[in-house]
């Protein structure tokens, strides 16, 4: 327990970046560009996948549901961190902040029951090609993805709960761009063993058991890939999952370094980093990685751009 006087805390100051006012501009510039591809991006991948019927299976559904997440969860932190640098308001409500919380873990929770689910619809898709669209139905895709999203509506609660009823010491800094579990913790005056307690097992039962569940879904792709006999076929049902496995790996490894780990091994810039990297690298980087190994969204892409062209024509000849 720590022992400053606690007060009720009704808005918080993030700490932010940089004091330095040229930085500020450059970093303000860069997020802002970050933005914008992010979601442009999403946007794209969305309207493509909705709008093409060659991208009507489980695999883009699911992944357009990523990209919602994408836009979402950037949305939820990014845009507060452009006016921190644009207007210099660094201030956050208690309420806001709660509620940034709440979005924050849900969106997270959400990604990685969806990413599990993707990887299983590989894992029927090359070990049981022939019963592909009996075992994933429009029902059971439907299913996963209610089941992903309930979980991620539900998750939060117990932390917003926990923390919205603590104290708050003489500093109402937070060391961070926002509202997440480990800098609230750490400018708390209350007891936060029960927190840290249910921020293991919620990791546990979500994060850690969708990781086991999506690695031993890949040991089995993995096995009967390599007992194909050609070397086409073996690149070829590779690369149905290259571009999962990669964004397995980034948000897994960007995750477990931000919260898998004792509030007592917090580090301020290191935490700053990982979590630029949760709320701007891996969103922008998911629709290229898609795209860039994936025939059928670039495909669809070409497609998107032609219909785009030839419609700005049409209305060009019709107003000229």
């Amino acid at each position: 327990m720590k022992s400053e006087e606690p007060f009720n805390a009704t808005e918080f100051l993030f700490e932010g970046f940089t004091g330095d006012l040229m930085l500020q501009y450059i970093f303000l510039l860069i997020f802002l560009f970050i933005y914008i591809v992010i979601v442009c991006g999403n946007s794209v991948i969305f309207v493509l996948i909705w709008q093409n019927p060659n991208l009507q299976s489980p695999m883009y559904f699911f992944l357009l549901n990523l990209s919602v997440i994408d836009i979402a969860s950037t949305s939820n932190i990014l845009p507060k961190l452009l006016m921190m640098v644009f207007i210099k308001n660094n201030t956050i409500s208690f309420e806001e902040c709660m509620c940034q919380l709440y979005l924050f873990i849900m969106f997270v929770c959400t990604e990685v029951f969806l990413l599990a689910a993707m990887a299983y619809d590989r894992y029927v898709a090359i070990c049981y090609p022939l019963h592909y669209m009996i075992i994933m139905s429009l029902q059971q895709t439907v299913g996963l993805s209610i089941t992903a999203w309930s979980v991620g509506l539900l998750s939060p609660i117990g932390h917003v709960t926990l923390i919205s009823k603590m104290s708050f010491c003489a500093s109402h800094v937070i060391h961070h761009f926002y509202c997440d579990i480990s800098p609230l913790l750490r400018i708390s005056c209350s007891e936060i063993y029960s927190v840290e307690v249910l921020t293991y097992a919620v990791g546990t039962l979500v994060g850690i058991c969708t990781l086991l569940f999506t690695l031993l879904s890949y040991v089995f792709i993995i096995s009967k890939i390599l007992r194909i006999k050609s070397t086409d076929g073996r690149g070829k049902a590779f690369s149905t999952c290259s571009s999962h496995l990669t964004c397995v790996i980034m948000f897994y490894g960007t995750m477990m370094c931000l919260h898998m780990r004792p509030t007592s091994t917090y580090s301020v810039k290191l935490d700053k980093c990982f979590s630029l990297v949760y709320a701007a690298l891996v969103p922008l980087l998911n629709p290229f990685i898609y795209s860039f190994k994936n025939e059928e969204v670039k495909k669809g892409l070409k497609k998107l751009k032609s219909q785009i062209i030839k419609n700005t024509y049409c209305h060009y000849k019709r107003f000229h």
